[in-house]
């Protein structure tokens, strides 16, 4: 048996549980993952209280909580190449990733570079591929300036660092507390709350933003889209009713092995710093889930598995 842990219905924290269940087994294209380290993220608390992906079926109660992981290969479904049992990998899991054992199909999974922990590369595929996404998909040229809300969560942190990286100045929202990590990525500290866009006109170089990566939706990102005359450079994700309101799109998710192949090249370059601030065991899931949901996490929580 394998130990998980899961929600039985949609609500809040009290539907959450530790279960014993069998490991899933391998489709065709699919990889039976012994996992290692499990990322954790705002959207397994969203999902557990209703939110569902675009095209995604309903929730088979129980369902496994967890988004992205690292671990051992197992087993290999029908059809698979480039993968073999033994090899260590990372992606996105379709049956959950708080968990000893899940399934991570092919289409999303990559090899874990040997510079890299557990730990580390199970931070990348939510987060980081996120961030590299939303970057990529905003193609601002070297010397313009960037505004990230929540620049001190997991995306906005892989944000900044690649932001940077391309020559992008960043001015980045967080609150008082993360002013010290906030600017050791290389990004200007503004507080969020009333006011806001007089702030970020203030701190931004020239009194002025290119663009917009918005990872806080609210009261925020209404309040800084005024900002920027070309609304194609506003994007979110964590609004997208709001953001179509103001003229903005959606993260386009590329969710493909590439991807990940790109976030851990970066990540052992030392380009991408995974910034994992707290670990927990796997019976210490629902603490490490606590501490997302509270939203002050700074950059990471990862729940890392014993062999």
């Amino acid at each position: 048996m394998s130990k998980a842990y899961v929600f039985t219905r949609h609500g809040g924290p009290e539907v959450e549980a530790f279960v014993e269940q069998a490991p899933p087994e391998p489709g065709p294209g699919q990889l039976l993952v012994a996992v290692r380290a499990a990322g954790v993220n705002p959207v397994d608390w969203k999902l557990r209280a209703g939110k569902r992906r675009p095209g995604s079926p309903p929730a088979a109660f129980p369902e496994v909580l967890g988004s992205e992981v690292a671990g051992v290969v197992e087993r290999v479904g029908e059809g698979v190449e480039g993968f073999a049992v033994g090899d260590t990998v990372f992606g996105n899991p379709v049956t959950g990733g708080y968990a000893e054992h899940t399934l991570i199909p092919v289409s999303i999974a990559a090899h874990k570079p040997e510079g890299l922990t557990f730990t580390e590369a199970a931070a990348l595929p939510v987060a980081a591929a996120t961030a590299y996404d939303g970057v990529r998909q905003l193609g601002l040229p070297a010397g313009a300036t960037l505004l990230i809300t929540g620049v001190g969560g997991g995306v906005g942190v892989a944000a900044a660092q690649l932001a940077r990286h391309f020559g992008i100045r960043v001015v980045g929202t967080a609150s008082a507390g993360k002013k010290e990590f906030v600017e050791s990525l290389g990004a200007i500290h503004v507080t969020p709350g009333p006011d806001l866009a007089e702030r970020v006109r203030a701190a931004a170089p020239g009194g002025q933003v290119d663009a917009v990566f918005d990872l806080v939706g609210g009261d925020d990102v209404v309040a800084v889209a005024p900002l920027l005359t070309d609304r194609s450079k506003l994007i979110t994700a964590a609004a997208k009713e709001t953001i179509a309101e103001l003229g903005g799109a959606p993260v386009a998710r590329a969710r493909t092995s590439e991807v990940l192949d790109a976030v851990a090249r970066l990540a052992v370059d030392g380009v991408l710093r995974t910034e994992v601030s707290a670990t927990y065991p796997l019976d210490r899931a629902d603490e490490a889930l606590r501490a997302v949901e509270s939203g002050h996490a700074r950059g990471k929580i990862v729940i890392e598995v014993s062999a």
